[in-house]
């Protein structure tokens, strides 16, 4: 994929990959290990949500819970959860009501040039065992990834969408951004607006974002036969929820509660989907987007798209054999050849086509046509609605496709 841009709207962050997951957990188990320690080491992610659990031989299972809440205490106060014990053992007594806190010594961050990506919390033995054990893994080389984020730019501008369409019809809803893990970013709560929506926007929020879907997936399916959806942890079937996404990713989701209706609701959240969409399109439309070398290097190892917009697209094309035939009934090829050779016949007649999606056909073969041999620096230019073949393709083929919509 294209480096990762940010804007007004957006920014990066990065999260804890399967293999770093896999690091941390690993470096955390053998220094357990190698100390007889029997303990439950847990890694979380930075809204202090499991991403993996162990147990080392003999721990008790009390400690998974444990271990999940010092774990949770250091990733959502971006802080070793010693500093919370240690303000309540000095008198703090008030740290006692934070939330989401556990004033339990043994969790630790896991940080990626200052960013906190989640952390590690370990559960079993005394405190300051427990916490050699998480600080012996919170040091190991873990990888992570860099993902889109929403931007408190980008939460207000969702929030105030929808807001700004609410005024004008004259009914008062409140609206709540939250972020990827379902945490509040913004909530824009109008005079008029009824008190009680500024929880259940959240609620609906929070759920879109969590479950990666709309809210009003759970409220159908409890209306029509599936009533256990009450239960699902986190879930509320309220329809209204709608999750954000940039590049497919979720990145939160926005919450609206006391409209005219529920349909109204659901189509205030809609439309405010729609105005971060709007809003990154124009953004990217604004810009260009860079493919750095090395990417566009993994990308030919496999092929496949660069870049897919609406309207066009960048197609790392790789070959190593010949294909079918293909007709693409408003869509034009452009081909610039990176490496090998190829022939390609244009034109003439399809042999057994069928069709494969709207205004796209396949064939086995083209009657006739014109050969074209093609090869580095060569490029191809096919309109809209010529058939083409690849008849005979060197091992590898490497090209540049940009695919123009008319």
């Amino acid at each position: 994929m294209p480096s990762i841009t940010p804007s007004a709207l957006t920014r990066t962050r990065h999260v804890l990959d399967d293999a770093g997951v896999d690091a941390v957990m690993a470096a955390a188990e053998q220094a357990a290990r190698e100390k007889g320690y029997r303990v439950v080491i847990v890694v979380v992610d930075a809204s202090g949500r499991t991403l993996a659990l162990r147990r080392t031989p003999g721990a008790q299972p009390a400690s998974d819970q444990v271990a999940i809440d010092k774990a949770r205490t250091a990733a959502i106060f971006v802080r070793p959860s010693r500093e919370i014990e240690e303000q309540v053992s000095s008198g703090r007594f008030g740290a006692l009501a934070l939330h989401g806190a556990r004033a339990l010594i043994g969790g630790i961050p896991l940080t990626v040039d200052g960013e906190v990506v989640g952390a590690i919390g370990t559960s079993g033995e005394t405190t300051d065992e427990d916490e050699s054990v998480s600080i012996a893994g919170a040091a190991a080389e873990f990888t992570t990834v860099e993902v889109p984020a929403l931007t408190y730019a980008g939460a207000r501008l969702v929030a105030e969408a929808a807001n700004g369409v609410a005024s004008a019809r004259g009914v008062a809803p409140v609206v709540t951004v939250v972020d990827a893990g379902g945490d509040l970013m913004y909530l824009a709560r109008p005079d008029a607006a009824q008190v009680a929506s500024v929880g259940v926007s959240t609620d609906k929020a929070r759920t879109a974002a969590i479950y990666r879907r709309p809210s009003k997936d759970f409220e159908h399916q409890a209306a029509h036969g599936r009533p256990s959806a009450l239960h699902l942890a986190g879930a509320v079937p309220l329809q209204g929820g709608m999750p954000l996404e940039i590049d497919g990713r979720v990145v939160g989701a926005v919450g609206v509660s006391g409209a005219s209706s529920a349909d109204e609701d659901q189509e205030l959240a809609v439309l405010s989907q729609q105005s971060l969409n709007a809003a990154l399109a124009a953004e990217r439309a604004a810009d260009a987007v860079l493919f750095p070398r090395q990417a566009v290097r993994e990308k030919f190892k496999t092929g496949g798209l660069l870049l897919d917009e609406p309207g066009y697209k960048v197609d790392a094309g790789r070959r190593e054999h010949p294909g079918e035939v293909e007709y693409h009934e408003r869509v034009a090829d452009i081909m610039h050849v990176v490496e090998g050779r190829a022939t390609v016949v244009t034109g003439g007649a399809l042999l057994e086509p069928r069709g494969v999606a709207p205004g796209e056909l396949r064939a086995r073969a083209i009657d006739g046509g014109t050969p074209h041999e093609l090869a580095e620096g060569d490029v191809l230019v096919v309109p809209a609605g010529v058939p083409h073949q690849f008849v005979d393709v060197s091992d590898p083929f490497l090209y540049f496709v940009a695919k123009v919509e008319g």
